[in-house]
């Protein structure tokens, strides 16, 4: 597996470089964005590890320009842990961000499970496409374009099925309301979080057993949304 590391500090630099080669990864490390753009141009990289800040080209100018060809999993690093920088990192295709300073174990752990989840992703991709999608008690049918409930149907309408497809489609994944939007409106986004938040209710009362408490659809603050994967523990366990 190919890493490449964009990172200005030398000793943060070098000090991950040799955590991930005792991992076997093949690594290419990269002082500045520039620097950094070349290698992913000229070498076949597997994920990426970006510095927010750099010289030459920022770490949210050169994911954009990654995400032109390329949807490999992408993890910021930042001294900022303020939601604005989390929100536009995520927004512009980012998987994980860390904030400094971190335990570089950690930061390999995160890359060994973005890895997991990107080649599942891939495996997933060669095999025929799936009609149904199974999470807990949550059916979706991409064949009637419907959802269920313990096999009962959903009465939701164009937006909230939609919602309900992408975050079943994408279990775990977090999407900032922008994304949202974006995807089921088809138009540009201008703050509109009222929108997004009634339609995000009304999908609640539908699919929660509390919608007060849901167990499925989670807001992560500051940030935006994701579907867990709820399962119903039995009682006779």
């Amino acid at each position: 597996m190919n890493i490449l590391i964009a990172e200005d500090d030398k000793d943060l630099r070098q000090l991950l470089e040799l955590h991930l080669i005792k991992e076997d990864f093949t690594v290419y490390a990269a002082e500045d964005g520039l620097k950094a753009l070349d290698m992913f141009k000229n070498n076949e990289i597997n994920l990426v590890i970006l510095d927010v800040m750099m010289p030459g080209l920022d770490g949210f100018h050169l994911l954009r320009k990654i995400r032109e060809t390329s949807e490999i999993p992408a993890i910021f690093l930042t001294a900022r842990g303020e939601d604005p920088d989390k929100i536009l990192g995520l927004g512009l295709g980012a998987d994980d961000y860390m904030v400094k300073p971190f335990n570089p174990i950690e930061l390999i752990a995160r890359v060994q499970a973005q890895l997991r989840r990107s080649y599942q992703y891939l495996a997933s991709q060669k095999t025929p496409d799936k009609l149904t999608i199974q999470i807990g008690d949550l059916t979706f049918d991409k064949n009637s374009y419907s959802a269920y409930k313990n096999d009962k149907l959903l009465e939701c309408n164009a937006k909230e099925i939609k919602l309900l497809q992408i975050f079943m489609e994408n279990v775990g994944r977090v999407y900032t309301k922008k994304q949202l939007y974006e995807a089921v409106w088809e138009e540009a986004y201008y703050g509109d979080d009222n929108t997004i938040m009634v339609h995000i209710s009304h999908l609640r009362d539908k699919i929660e057993d509390n919608p007060k408490s849901p167990q499925y659809l989670k807001t992560i603050r500051g940030i935006g949304y994701k579907l867990e994967n709820h399962q119903r523990i039995s009682d006779d366990i």
